[in-house]
């Protein structure tokens, strides 16, 4: 089996999918988002990984822990950048029947490989323009669009995955009312969760040694929930 280049893991409760979950940070990304609140996916893997048997034996093991509806997540940095072992661990997290999760920037051609083994899969939609959404993470979104699209289509068909979009609200990227009118007409009918830009992950770059560039980028409560409403609001 694989191995899974790994910067953090640890338990955190409803958080990263539902109940009390051992979530997995890994290493890589695709994108550069400016406002990454994990930047040290960024740097290379440095020596072994930890092997995929070594994590299901964790897993296993930390079954009794798994409280209101709980399991494990793999978040990152993007988790589909390792994208073999990330598949093999999952295959074994099903096989027993542990609640699995995965929170993706939706970018990977394969995506739809990993759909039968995840039981909740969230994915992120940082920008519903391609040039801008390129402007800003590096790479533009029509695979994430497509990734998004077919989750859709494979949770309304058999309903056995569960599924969420969730869109960073960044002030000055995305975050006004024309950005909620667009987002709202390709989001529509999907759900849909909208989290408030934060400087968590600030102090993190100056450790890397890496440039913090957002400036004024604060969306207030009021901001947000008007473009929650503008999502929610029903088709013209």
């Amino acid at each position: 089996m694989s191995e899974l280049h790994l910067f953090k893991k640890g338990f955190s409760f409803a958080v990263d999918g539902p109940g009390n979950r051992l979530v997995y940070h890994m290493r890589g990304c695709n994108f550069r988002c400016p406002w990454c609140a994990n930047p040290e996916c960024f740097l290379p893997s440095e020596g072994a990984g930890t092997p995929v048997e070594g994590i299901l034996k964790e897993a296993e093991q930390a079954r009794p822990l798994y409280i209101a509806g709980g399991g494990v997540t793999f978040t990152g940095g993007e988790p589909t950048c390792q994208f073999e072992a990330l598949k093999q661990a999952l295959e074994g997290l099903k096989e027993r029947k542990i609640h699995t999760c995965v929170e993706s920037n939706a970018s990977h051609p394969r995506l739809p490989e990993l759909f039968p083994l995840v039981d909740l899969l969230i994915l992120d939609c940082k920008h519903y323009d391609d040039a801008l959404h390129k402007q800003w993470t590096g790479q533009g979104n029509a695979q994430v669009l497509a990734n998004i699209r077919s989750a859709a289509q494979t949770a309304a068909a058999d309903g056995g995955m569960n599924f969420l979009v969730r869109i960073p609200l960044i002030g000055g990227v995305n975050a006004s009312e024309d950005d909620a009118v667009a987002f709202a007409a390709l989001l529509r009918g999907l759900p849909v969760e909208v989290l408030r830009y934060h400087e968590f992950g600030k102090p993190k770059w100056a450790r890397q040694g890496l440039a913090y560039a957002m400036e004024d980028a604060q969306v207030s409560a009021a901001q947000a929930k008007r473009f929650e409403e503008i999502l929610a609001a029903p088709a013209a």
